[in-house]
C-alpha cells in the first residue's frame, strides 16, 4: 500500500519533529561511542539501543501489528492512512516516554535492561519505521501470516536472549522475582 502524498507529508512533519523532540530531551543523535552500525548482536552491550537494530527491534515490529489489528478493530470505518497516523503517533509517544529518566530508570530497576541508558535518536526513528513496516505489512498479508511473524518475532528473542515484548511489559508493570532470576540465566 501506498500512503496517499498528504498521509505521507504528515508522517515525515511528525517523524522530523520526534527527532527534534528527543534531540531537545538530550538524547544522543547516534550512540555516544562514535559508531553507526545497521545490528548490535548482544543483548547485554552498551551499544544496545544506540543502532539501528538490536534484539528488542523485533518488539516494534510486534506493535506495527498489533497497532494494525486493534485499530482495524475499533476504527475499522477509518481510512488506513489515518489508522497509520494514528499508529505512528501511539509509537512516537513511547518512544518519548521509553527516553525519559521514569521509564529509563524503571528499566533498570525491573527488568533485564540493567545498563539501559535510553536509545540513541537513530535507534529511535528506527523503532518507530520498523513499527511502521509492520502496520504496512499487516495490511496486505493474510491473517494467519501476521499471527505466524508475532509468534515468531516473540519466541526467537525469547529463545535467544530471554526476553521479549511480552517479558518487557510484564515486568515494567508487574515485576516478577521468578521471571528476573530466569532472564539473568
Amino acid at each position: 500500500m501506498m500512503l496517499r502524498s498528504r498521509a505521507l507529508f504528515a508522517a515525515l512533519i511528525i517523524i522530523a519533529a520526534t527527532a527534534a523532540i528527543l534531540l531537545a530531551m538530550g538524547r544522543p543523535p547516534i550512540c555516544t561511542c562514535g559508531e553507526i552500525a545497521l545490528w548490535e548482536s548482544s543483548a547485554a552491550s552498551a551499544k544496545t539501543s544506540q543502532m539501528l537494530a538490536d534484539w528488542y527491534s523485533p518488539s516494534h515490529l510486534v506493535h506495527g501489528f498489533i497497532f494494525y489489528a486493534a485499530l482495524w478493530l475499533v476504527a475499522r470505518s477509518w481510512p488506513v492512512e489515518l489508522r497509520f497516523l494514528t499508529a505512528l503517533l501511539i509509537e512516537i509517544g513511547w518512544e518519548i516516554l521509553e527516553n525519559t529518566p521514569l521509564i529509563i530508570d524503571r528499566y533498570r530497576e525491573e527488568t533485564a535492561a540493567i545498563g539501559y541508558t535510553g536509545d540513541s535518536v537513530i535507534n529511535s526513528l528506527s523503532d518507530v519505521a520498523m513499527m511502521a513496516i509492520a502496520f504496512l505489512a499487516a495490511r496486505r498479508l493474510p491473517l494467519w501470516v501476521s499471527i505466524a511473524l508475532v509468534a515468531a518475532l516473540e519466541l526467537v528473542p525469547l529463545l535467544v536472549i530471554r526476553d521479549n515484548l511480552t517479558l518487557n511489559v510484564w515486568m515494567l508493570l508487574a515485576p516478577n522475582d521468578a521471571i528476573r532470576a530466569w532472564q539473568a540465566g
